[in-house]
């Protein structure tokens, strides 16, 4: 009876071992918006961003630690040789600006604006690693595709092939046709080899963008399929000026430009500082015979030989810029939407032509083999048939890519959320 059980728990325990073996070996399936929200939780780019964002963040601390006081505390021995005219000495120092000419003001204004800058990168981070795992995702989809055209090519042409090696022993043609037939699937076996390369590469690529092991097999949901757009370039462009964080960067970045002005012209006013301090000697710990002093003080600097004038030159001449830079980012940005929805167009009517040049192309084939097969037609007939065909579909699933692609393009250029 032990004998037995332990044989059962062996076996129990061998089964869902071999279970979790097949579970572990199972390819993972995505679809785009699963591989979407993988890329935006593991890709570093995302976490780069907000580490930068926490940056700012802790300089609006660092700038408004300029309205408190400081407080310092010294401590100083001398040693005479004779250790009973050895002194020490302490003392704590206050200093706190009451007044800068604003400048104090100014620049926590402009580390506010830097965390909105921040803020901003990390949707732009977003937007563009959700684009690249977007035209990543549709990369496996089109070199599977391709995977597929070139193995119905090396196909129809080992078929074709052995047909003609038929014809030949039949006595029907010559050794040229069976020596160019073999050419032409040595060649589509090469391409078809191209192919399944590119194809490791790009999921390779998307696992890349995802930030997932190498060796993880995946397989996606998806297709590389036609679904019409019915946006307008006017809407588009519209829509990019409003959600754009570029635009919106440079409008903190001319903002910013203009509290540089105010903080080269704070040197043209007057500061006003508060101190205390008190010291004692002798011990390491204040006693009775220590003393306090508290004052205020006032500066103005009437004169530095034109320092603040230049100061306050260079920040007008960067608010000059900023604002340059503001109407630049707007026309690329335009531009940007332009590009991307008149490829979207033109990819679109290269389909439709492509799905005829494939329907033609197929009956094309098929004729040429029949013709062949029925000693009307030449073998070198059914061999530019079969490359018409391989080309007509590899254009149609280009087509379909592009599509695809600078659709996804057209949703970064917009400012479309990433979620």
């Amino acid at each position: 009876m032990p004998s037995f059980k332990n044989k059962a728990a062996f076996i129990t325990a061998s089964l869902i071992l071999l279970q979790n073996t097949f579970a572990f070996a199972a390819p993972v399936e995505l679809s785009l918006e699963q591989s979407i929200e993988i890329a935006l939780k593991n890709n570093p780019s995302i976490q780069i961003a907000a580490e930068d964002k926490s940056r700012s963040v802790w300089g609006v601390d660092e700038a408004k630690a300029g309205k408190m006081p400081s407080v310092s505390l010294g401590s100083s021995y001398n040693y005479q040789g004779d250790s009973s005219n050895d002194s020490f000495s302490n003392n704590v120092r206050m200093n706190w600006k009451l007044y800068d000419g604003g400048q104090t003001e100014a620049q926590i204004d402009q580390a506010k604006l830097g965390v909105t800058t921040a803020e901003l990168n990390v949707i732009k981070a977003k937007q563009q690693l959700k684009q690249d795992t977007t035209t990543g995702y549709y990369n496996v989809l089109e070199t599977k595709n391709m995977v597929t055209v070139n193995e119905e090519s090396v196909n129809n042409l080992q078929s074709h092939l052995t047909i003609v090696q038929a014809k030949y022993e039949a006595g029907v043609v010559a050794k040229s046709e069976v020596l160019r037939s073999e050419v032409e699937l040595a060649n589509a076996e090469q391409n078809l080899i191209k192919a399944q390369n590119q194809y490791e590469l790009a999921v390779s690529s998307l696992l890349n963008t995802m930030n997932m092991d190498a060796g993880t097999e995946i397989q996606l949901a998806g297709e590389l399929k036609y679904e019409a757009d019915t946006r307008t370039l006017p809407d588009a462009i519209s829509l990019a000026k409003q959600n754009r964080p570029e635009i919106a960067q440079a409008k903190v970045s001319v903002d910013s430009a203009a509290k540089g002005i105010k903080i080269a012209e704070s040197n043209k006013l007057p500061s006003v500082s508060m101190s205390a301090s008190t010291g004692w000697d002798d011990s390491l710990l204040p006693n009775d015979d220590h003393n306090w002093s508290v004052g205020a003080s006032a500066s103005w600097n009437i004169f530095d030989a034109g320092v603040t004038k230049s100061k306050i030159n260079q920040a007008e001449s960067s608010l000059n810029k900023a604002k340059l830079q503001a109407e630049q980012t707007q026309d690329t940005i335009e531009q940007e939407v332009r590009q991307s929805y008149l490829n979207m167009k033109e990819a679109e009517k290269r389909l439709k032509t492509t799905d005829v040049a494939v329907n033609k192309a197929n009956e094309d084939l098929y004729i040429a083999q029949e013709t062949y097969k029925a000693g009307v037609g030449t073998n070198l007939d059914v061999i530019d048939a079969q490359l018409a065909l391989t080309q007509a579909k590899t254009n149609h699933v280009q087509a379909l890519y592009d599509y695809n692609v600078n659709k996804a393009s057209l949703d970064k250029a917009i400012g479309l959320q990433a979620e």
